[in-house]
């Protein structure tokens, strides 16, 4: 997923909060809006500090209309921000919910900042298939075996005790390695 992608794929999804995001799409987005609101604050410092040497009301009435600026694009972002950061932590496996560890003085925010840069929970989990799209592979390198093994909603098998699987079930074969079906 590029930058642009990303950015477009948040503000498509303004308050979707259910689904999951992959990593690119949170930290690309965090990017985004790192770099806008570097610039809305270095054009407020260039305007201030321009409109600072002539009449001495103008600073004032300009850092309203900047601070006012700088207000409405924080507003702007804050539901977006919101939901992918709950989408990222759907694609870890966790609920929305545990953002609010952000709350806890000095842990939350590192523990937050650790579930953030979690790698995606293979296959598809409760909140929906993975974002990275090949269903049943784990990582890079395949399904490692554990295809049919039926161990359900631990990300391992077709059949599963109670849940649904990852694999391609018993019926299907694994065309991937031309491998019969399992019966």
């Amino acid at each position: 997923m590029s930058f642009g992608e990303a950015v477009t794929s948040v503000f498509r999804q303004y308050v979707g909060f259910s689904g999951r995001a992959r990593r690119a799409e949170y930290w690309f987005f965090y990017l985004f809006c790192v770099l806008a609101f570097g610039a809305l604050y270095a054009i407020a410092l260039a305007l201030l500090a321009s409109g600072a040497a002539g009449d001495p009301d103008a600073p004032n009435a300009l850092g309203t209309l900047i601070g006012a600026v700088i207000a409405i694009a924080a507003f702007a972002v804050f539901l977006p921000s919101l939901a992918v950061a709950v989408r990222r932590l759907h694609d870890t496996g966790r609920s929305g919910w545990w953002y609010l560890i952000n709350l806890v003085p000095f842990v939350g925010p590192i523990v937050l900042l650790v579930f953030l840069l979690l790698d995606s929970e293979p296959g598809a989990n409760r909140f929906g298939p993975n974002p990275k799209g090949a269903p049943g592979l784990v990582g890079a390198y395949g399904n490692q075996g554990y295809g049919n093994q039926g161990y359900g909603n631990q990300g391992y098998g077709g059949q599963g005790y109670g849940g649904q699987g990852y694999g391609p079930g018993p019926s299907a074969p694994d065309q991937r390695f031309g491998n019969p079906p399992q019966g």
